[in-house]
């Protein structure tokens, strides 16, 4: 199938559409914090005490915990919810596709030989860059209020003017980065 990319695409944007007309714009970075707020509240008990007095019930010594009237201090007592579902979910999700993939990625390294496309470094060094890259990117995003999935797909399906400015940052970067990667392993 020659337009393969655009069924994907639909199906991605459909699933996008259906997850926030039934529950909320995806996001997941803010989940982080909320994995972070259990495990500091583990150990300082204090730090997040019910409020009946705010509509979350909730508030919290942390500045960031407790703002939007205690938002994230709800969402750290209380952390069985959609966004930490779908955050535990992701791996999960990709660990089903990878096997439910395994004859056609078999077949893409037959027909692509490893050979054709170089690494280089050893395995450390690669996942060090990979990490340092997705640090910055997800730094940026979270600087700029919000996550990766929630400035680029959630917000542009909203027509948030952050999700587009964060889109054509990330492509403005990301393209001559590709060009120079793919110029500099031919050349190997």
């Amino acid at each position: 199938m020659k337009n393969k990319w655009l069924v994907q695409a639909l199906v991605l944007g459909i699933s996008f559409f259906v997850a926030i007309y039934l529950m909320q714009p995806i996001g997941v970075s803010t989940q982080f914090n909320v994995l972070d707020g259990i495990i500091q509240s583990t150990v300082d008990q204090d730090l997040i005490t019910e409020n009946p007095d705010r509509s979350t019930g909730y508030e919290s010594t942390n500045a960031y915990y407790d703002l939007h009237d205690g938002k994230l201090a709800k969402q750290i007592k209380e952390p069985i919810n959609y966004s930490f579902v779908f955050v535990l979910a992701i791996p999960f999700g990709a660990a089903i596709g990878r096997l439910l993939n395994k004859r056609r990625r078999n077949q893409a390294f037959v027909d692509n030989p490893i050979d054709d496309y170089p690494l280089e470094g050893n395995l450390i060094t690669r996942y060090a860059r990979s990490f340092i890259a997705g640090f910055l990117l997800l730094f940026g995003a979270r600087m700029a209020g919000g996550c990766t999935s929630g400035h680029m797909m959630s917000g542009m399906m909203q027509g948030s003017v952050s999700g587009f400015l964060f889109a054509a940052a990330v492509f403005i970067v990301a393209i001559p980065v590709a060009i120079f990667t793919d110029k500099n392993r031919k050349r190997q």
